[in-house]
């Protein structure tokens, strides 16, 4: 069999096996880490424009946008998920490099809205898109993020193996759904290497196209079961010809998306290592961000090239700038939303200890990546002391997670400002028992 019908066949197969409680419980602290990123993205920019682009696919319609505005299905997928992806605090498949909450999720759920799906066949289908798509991430590799955002090259199978799940496709039709959306896979990180909205719109493109591949697919609508591996197919055209058979190696044995990542700063998420390294090692020292003379950083080569911003200017070019967050964070002791404010950003105790900054490759840790996500910090004092700090991982990797605890508090400082308490935590306490709820419609 071809790619796609292996994983096609396993998702008809698994829709006859029970959810184990470990995979619906991080299934359920996926959706909530969604709501997380949603909510603040869905009140700025881009999700805001989109509203007005596509103003004829809004107020009608079986599926709704993040505040209960109702949309079109392929809409409602498009807006939530370039929303989810906006203020950079979406989680995380670290062997993937890549983001599955924000193209996956809101393809699931527009869908499941339309269709009057239950809690537990949401969850279900977000667990086979989790599944499916971050084994071709981590088969697409290094050599695949030398020039695409996974988010959304790998983003599209996600949603389109989540929405041909919601639309029960028999092993057939899912293929050629995976198949189809193959072909819409695109997302250039050149996109997001100077200031724009494009990054975001890469979740929220792969979202819809999952969402049309997988309709498409119900009525008939055939692709090229070999697209995949193929001569002249998506691993060869994309990547270095990856070895397919390690998709399916603990395919329905382990699961993935008991592995995420979920961010506790709001900036991109190649620099948490530093952060996190530099906030250890400045607490290790007791030393006020004054007092430090010089600091430099080692990473792995993606930290350096995708957030390397020496001067940002804007909110986005601020949350890709390692100088930036990691002297901000040594300066006012987080990276939360306020570290993206005019008053922050021009703060000039942050902005000269930026000056002080030196960002290095660490060959060591950039062997290790994407498996490992590391930062190499060392501090020196203006009173001569100076010390190093390795920062094994990030905090809200798998090795150090994020407790239910800890998640329900992120998602409350990013819900409540939007929709208000009340509305925050009575959201909150249905996404914990989602599995319980006989219909998603809005």
């Amino acid at each position: 069999m071809y790619v796609v019908e292996r994983f096609a066949r396993w998702a008809e197969d698994y829709r006859k096996v029970p959810l184990a409680p470990e995979v619906l419980h991080h299934a359920k602290r996926a959706v909530i880490d969604w709501y997380a990123a949603l909510l603040p993205g869905a009140v700025v920019a881009p999700a805001t424009l989109l509203e007005k682009a596509l103003r004829e696919e809004l107020d009608h319609g079986n599926a709704g946008l993040a505040l209960g505005r109702k949309a079109t299905v392929r809409a409602a997928a498009l807006i939530n998920g370039s929303a989810a992806h906006t203020v950079e605090v979406d989680d995380i498949f670290r062997d993937g490099i890549y983001h599955p909450g924000a193209p996956t999720i809101p393809a699931a759920l527009a869908l499941a809205q339309a269709n009057g799906a239950s809690g537990e066949e949401f969850l279900r289908a977000v667990v086979v898109g989790y599944e499916i798509s971050t084994r071709i991430g981590a088969a697409m590799g290094k050599a695949h993020y030398k020039y695409w955002h996974n988010t959304g090259t790998i983003g599209v199978f996600g949603a389109c193996a989540a929405a041909s799940e919601l639309l029960k496709l028999d092993a057939r039709r899912f293929a050629h759904a995976l198949a189809t959306v193959t072909t819409f896979a695109a997302a250039l990180q050149q996109a997001f290497r100077m200031d724009s909205m494009s990054k975001p719109l890469h979740a929220g493109r792969a979202a819809e196209a999952g969402v049309t591949a997988a309709l498409a697919a119900k009525e008939g609508v055939t692709g090229s079961l070999d697209v995949i591996e193929g001569d002249a197919g998506f691993g060869r055209a994309m990547s270095n010809g990856p070895d397919w058979e390690e998709c399916f190696l603990s395919l329905g044995k382990t699961f993935n998306i008991c592995r995420m990542t979920f961010k506790n700063h709001t900036c991109c998420g190649h620099t948490f290592a530093a952060i996190d390294g530099a906030l250890a090692l400045q607490g290790r020292m007791k030393i006020a961000a004054r007092e430090i003379e010089r600091i430099r950083v080692g990473s792995y080569r993606a930290a350096k090239e995708v957030s390397g911003y020496e001067s940002p200017t804007t909110p986005a070019e601020a949350r890709f700038s390692l100088k930036y967050v990691v002297a901000t964070a040594l300066t006012h002791g987080s990276v939360r939303f306020a570290a993206f404010e005019p008053a922050r950003m021009n703060d000039p105790a942050t902005r000269e200890l930026m000056a002080k900054i030196e960002v290095t490759i660490d060959p060591e840790l950039d062997a290790a990546f994407p498996q490992q996500r590391a930062a190499r910090v060392a501090i020196t004092a203006r009173d001569g002391r100076q010390e190093e700090f390795l920062q094994p991982t990030r905090i809200g990797d798998p090795e150090a997670p994020l407790s239910d605890a800890q998640l329900d508090e992120k998602y409350l400082e990013l819900a409540v400002p939007v929709i208000g308490e009340s509305k925050a935590k009575a959201l909150l306490q249905k996404l914990w028992t989602l599995e319980a709820e006989k219909s998603l419609k809005p």
